[in-house]
């Protein structure tokens, strides 16, 4: 049995981007470790909050019902909070993750590598996939800590931008406005897991994050086979190997 650490920016971003890979590694018999940076304090507030019902305190009970499903062992977050997205007044605020000094962030990190003894880590690419500053900052983060725990295989997740506007066409919806400057080509990309087998489970993860992905957003109004074709695949780079269809657990 290996162990397969997962680090990601926000609540939800796991089923999205690692939620296939996530799934796999448990019904192979190896330990998911999830570790969030931040409890997605800037996120879309939901009209059912509870009287004095924070969104983050929903959003990690979401988390948790996600990981769930997702067969995640342990769930950690690093108690930074959302900076919102890029040019948002909340980047500068003091005790954000974007904020965060990236040495210190990765001593956390890496000592729940270091305890969790890690043989393998995904991260983010150094875009973040799509220029969210908490995304880059994980991305950063990400690396040093594998770095200082020594872990051996690390992936860095990233959306195969080309995919996922294919999906928009097939879904006849407008796409979105293409990545810019600084996104990372998908000619880096060199690893590619098969997890259409867990598509059904990683849906479900989605739905998990209720407050956040409604029934009428990009990721569940897709039909099945629309959906298989966006999120059927779990796209990474592993920087020093050639291509390959599997995490190395």
């Amino acid at each position: 049995m290996a162990t397969l650490v997962t680090f990601h920016a926000h609540p939800d971003d796991e089923c999205i981007v690692t939620g296939g890979v996530m799934r796999k590694a448990f019904e192979e018999g190896h330990r998911v470790v999830l570790v969030v940076a931040t409890r997605g304090e800037a996120g879309v507030v939901p009209d059912d909050l509870a009287e004095g019902e924070e969104l983050w305190q929903r959003r990690v009970v979401e988390t948790h019902a996600s990981a769930d499903l997702l067969g995640v062992a342990r769930v950690e977050f690093l108690g930074y909070r959302d900076s919102g997205m890029m040019g948002d007044e909340l980047n500068g605020q003091p005790g954000t993750f974007w904020t965060a000094d990236v040495e210190e962030a990765a001593q956390k990190l890496a000592a729940i590598l270091v305890e969790e003894d890690a043989q393998v880590f995904t991260t983010y690419d150094s875009f973040g996939g799509y220029g969210h500053p908490d995304h880059i900052q994980a991305h950063r983060v990400g690396m040093r800590a594998a770095e200082l725990a020594g872990t051996p295989a690390v992936y860095q997740g990233m959306v195969r931008e080309s995919e996922f506007r294919e999906a928009f066409r097939f879904a006849d919806m407008e796409e979105p406005p293409p990545l810019g400057e600084g996104a990372v080509p998908e000619s880096q990309i060199n690893v590619g897991v098969d997890v259409t087998k867990y598509l059904e489970v990683k849906r479900k993860a989605m739905r998990a994050h209720a407050s956040q992905i409604s029934e009428q957003s990009f990721f569940l109004s897709l039909d099945e086979p629309t959906f298989a074709h966006a999120f059927g695949t779990e796209w990474f780079i592993r920087e020093g190997h050639g291509p390959a269809t599997e995490l190395d657990l």
